[in-house]
């Protein structure tokens, strides 16, 4: 057709490829999604067709884990999505000639997540009372610790996340979305951690959200608090957390000592 090339079209899609080729970040985006989704619901389906006498508590155990969940993601999102606001601005070596301290920035990251999981999770917990007679508060004084242990680990995430992309460059960004989801089968969320294979059990109970969710199925099953586990999630927690700071802070001082925080931005 007229004013349309192909060699320009052509060699415009090989600089992508080119793209994809030399960034493994991108090659493990595409494989991903598909990959992921086909193992959390193959698990779910599994635990489900092998005990049908939870059907009729199925509900209330699905929306259970969907908030919180979300308390997770949206924690971690939170927290990295802000952080990348600044790269995207390019303001990052503005705050950092000014007096802040790093690790005041990553408290301001941390406040900030917070309100932005509390606002998010907050209006589906209240939604879900109207659309389905869910009510997420009936966990009662346990809901208190799940809340604070995936926020904690989702905190942890997005600074591990944060630090990346300050090392590697906005190409890493997709990290954010993709980091959370890769562990979405391991913790258990629809289904007991005894579901997974032998071999990945072990994997699955290093991560602080699979006690919270196994301490909520205790709770709406069993109708027991299982403080031991949200004892373990905190213990495995302040380990993350402070891996995550040291990492991040690490990552800001390299980046200071290059001169690479001039060049963060799109």
């Amino acid at each position: 057709m007229s004013g349309i090339s192909l060699h320009r079209i052509g060699a415009l899609a090989l600089r992508y490829l080119y793209l994809i080729r030399r960034s493994w970040i991108r090659i493990v985006e595409l494989a991903y999604w598909p990959t992921v989704q086909m193992i959390l619901w193959g698990f779910i389906t599994q635990y489900l067709a092998g005990h049908s006498d939870l059907l009729n508590q199925t509900a209330g155990l699905l929306l259970s884990g969907v908030l919180l969940w979300d308390i997770l993601f949206r924690s971690q999102l939170g927290l990295s999505v802000v952080f990348f606001e600044e790269l995207h601005a390019r303001n990052l070596a503005q705050l950092f000639v000014s007096p802040l301290r790093p690790i005041e920035l990553i408290l301001a990251l941390m406040s900030i997540s917070l309100v932005r999981t509390l606002i998010g999770v907050g209006i589906a917990v209240l939604l879900a009372i109207p659309f389905y007679g869910f009510n997420l508060f009936a966990l009662g004084l346990p809901l208190i610790g799940f809340f604070v242990t995936l926020l904690f680990m989702g905190w942890a995430i997005g600074l591990l996340v944060a630090a990346l992309v300050l090392r590697h460059g906005m190409g890493a960004e997709s990290i954010a979305w993709a980091a959370i989801f890769a562990l979405a089968p391991l913790c258990g969320i629809y289904y007991p951690i005894a579901t997974l294979p032998t071999w990945l059990q072990p994997l699955s109970w290093a991560l602080p959200a699979s006690y919270v969710f196994e301490g909520m199925r205790a709770v709406l099953l069993d109708h027991t608090f299982r403080q031991d586990y949200l004892f373990y999630a905190l213990l495995l927690n302040a380990g993350y957390l402070g891996l995550g700071i040291q990492i991040f802070l690490t990552t800001v001082h390299q980046a200071r000592a290059r001169g690479s925080l001039l060049q963060s931005g799109e």
